[in-house]
């Protein structure tokens, strides 16, 4: 089979560039095209000088339509409202979606659900082999566990970081209360302040930290009566988001349109 073609969006950023990095470290896979949005600093430059490498001889532009009619798949870690736009334009395209953003609401959710009947979209809150494991021991714990064991969940990220909680904190989120056969968004807690009277049972629990440069670190605790339960992932490198996406690329080529997620991918 030939390389299979890929876009990247938002090439001059910190993802976009990892991103580009890894394809050219990859078997099988090619840079076909890399974009930013109208108006940015980085329009015509290189997109492999701009990552760090050597030239690529593909100049980054801010023009999605040509790129996508020559490219088998595109990845996506930009913002919601652009995330949706590139939805409806790879689904014409008929090629494969890889979606690393987060901060997405029901609304945006939906449209991604209406352009998967069209094309292969894959989509998650992080792309890493270990947050993906993380999230199918949540579920487990979470299943086996009884409901007098409370659920929290912490994440610490990067002070530029624009969303709270986190893609990855809501993925584990969905993950423990899959396993509790319950709603998250019913029993989601994301905001304490002053005088909240005690925890109510059944309630998952998130906490947002800001700082430094940190890339990105989760725990979920599992808070039982005399007993606690603390499961941990902390990333040190972007670049392992970056060869997820790439991966989830790859396996997507030549399936049938749908949604799917990083667990899918990897088998779990």
């Amino acid at each position: 089979m030939d390389e299979m073609r890929l876009v990247v969006v938002g090439a001059a950023g910190r993802m976009g560039q990892m991103l580009v990095k890894a394809i050219a470290a990859t078997d099988g896979v090619v840079l076909a095209a890399a974009l930013e949005r109208p108006g940015s600093p980085a329009l015509g430059n290189d997109a492999g000088v701009v990552a760090g490498l050597p030239p690529l001889d593909i100049a980054i532009g801010d023009d999605p339509l040509s790129a996508l009619l020559k490219a088998d798949g595109v990845i996506d870690f930009t913002a919601p409202a652009a995330t949706v736009e590139m939805a409806a334009l790879a689904a014409q395209a008929r090629i494969v979606h890889v979606v690393g953003t987060t901060g997405m609401g029901p609304a945006d959710l939906a449209k991604l659900e209406a352009a998967a009947r069209h094309a292969v979209i894959v989509r998650s809150g992080n792309m890493s082999l270990g947050v993906n494991l993380l999230a199918a021991m949540v579920e487990k714990v979470a299943k086996t566990l009884g409901a007098d064991w409370d659920i929290e969940i912490l994440e610490m990220h990067h002070r530029m970081k624009v969303d709270a909680p986190s893609g990855t904190a809501l993925l584990l989120g969905e993950a423990a209360a899959k396993g509790r056969a319950i709603a998250l968004a019913e029993h989601s807690v994301r905001v304490r302040d002053g005088h909240t009277g005690p925890r109510k049972a059944g309630d998952i629990g998130f906490a947002a930290l800001r700082g430094g440069t940190v890339v990105g670190d989760h725990s979920v605790i599992f808070a039982g009566p005399g007993e606690r339960i603390e499961l941990t992932h902390k990333a040190e490198d972007r670049g392992i988001f970056a060869r997820g996406a790439v991966q989830a690329a790859l396996w997507g080529r030549g399936r049938k349109p749908g949604l799917y997620s990083m667990a899918d991918v990897l088998g779990f």
